[in-house]
């Protein structure tokens, strides 16, 4: 059966604005959001797993948006955390443009092709300008949240 937003995002895995400042302490405060996600054993192992791909390469994929990501052993199902930071923060984004939106996606070890399934409908629904927009000037959380959780079939 193929991912759909809605049924990885919950409401209360989006936040808006994010508490953090730094790239460290975004990404950190996302793992966070999925503490409470029943699809999410270890945060701390999240945090760790999401830090070394960040570390391979980062996930600022340009456009404003960055898309940290790891597939990890404490996670049975995939899930999303989204969030907005009060001022773009600097994420050594290939464009070298400061990011605006967060999505975080963690997923299972052993699920690959849900994985990249996941992250190829985040990439193919940022990549719509006026999408990005919405998303970047989302007034709070539950608009951002529904401007995702409304792309079931997208």
């Amino acid at each position: 059966m193929p991912v759909q937003i809605p049924d990885i995002l919950r409401p209360d895995a989006v936040k808006v604005p994010l508490d953090g400042t730094s790239k460290r302490a975004v990404i950190d405060e996302l793992c966070d959001l999925l503490e409470c996600h029943d699809g999410v054993d270890s945060i701390d192992q999240l945090k760790q797993t999401v830090w070394e791909r960040e570390d391979q390469r980062s996930t600022g994929i340009g456009e404003g948006l960055a898309i940290p990501h790891g597939k990890c052993r404490s996670v049975s199902r995939p899930a999303m955390a989204i969030g907005l930071p009060t001022t773009p923060l600097e994420f050594d984004s290939i464009d070298g443009r400061p990011v605006e939106l967060v999505i975080l996606l963690a997923s299972p070890a052993d699920r690959i092709a849900e994985h990249i399934q996941a992250l190829g409908k985040i990439s193919r629904l940022m990549s719509d300008s006026s999408v990005r927009e919405k998303a970047y000037h989302a007034a709070d959380a539950e608009t951002l949240y529904r401007l995702f959780a409304d792309q079931v079939g997208k």
